[in-house]
């Protein structure tokens, strides 16, 4: 961390190596301070029950997604970079429901990833799942989205 610190990086996101040694969280946040600790968590629903998963969404852990993210608020993370493995890659919109929830339950900012598809999903995303920011790939990649329609979208959001 402290070399991608050094050559540049804001910021640093954790995921697999936090649930496997949650301590780093902590070591991180004291050595460098919570602002530089992003801890990215994929989850995904499983009967009814979001479930913390490993390895991009193949490993699935017993830890529950909101205990998981207030433990590592109070760890020292920064931000929460939460991406619903139900909805990456089905461009159908984001997990708002959760977003909302852990919006409520969190004091640090949350990036939604996982499931946009068009400029309304981001529009959702702010308003019905409370997200401070919003992270997408695809749709940008190969121009689905404009980003300059996008933006005109957000800022429309912004003054109505």
């Amino acid at each position: 961390m402290d070399v991608l610190l050094k050559c540049g990086a804001d910021k640093v996101s954790i995921n697999s190596s936090a649930v496997k040694n949650p301590d780093l969280i902590n070591e991180l946040s004291a050595k460098f301070g919570n602002q530089c600790i992003v801890i990215a968590i994929d989850a995904k629903q499983i009967k009814g029950k979001w479930k913390v998963h490993l390895v991009g969404g193949k490993v699935p852990t017993e830890l529950d997604l909101f205990e998981w993210a207030i433990e590592v608020e109070k760890r020292g993370a920064g931000e929460i970079l939460f991406t619903s493995m139900d909805h990456d890659g089905t461009k159908n919109g984001f997990a708002n429901e959760a977003l909302s929830k852990l919006s409520t339950i969190l004091n640090i900012p949350i990036i939604a990833s996982g499931g946009a598809g068009n400029c309304q999903h981001f529009v959702d995303t702010f308003i019905k799942g409370k997200a401070d920011a919003a992270l997408a790939a695809s749709v940008f990649h190969f121009k689905e989205i404009e980003i300059t329609e996008l933006k005109k979208e957000l800022i429309n959001m912004i003054f109505l």
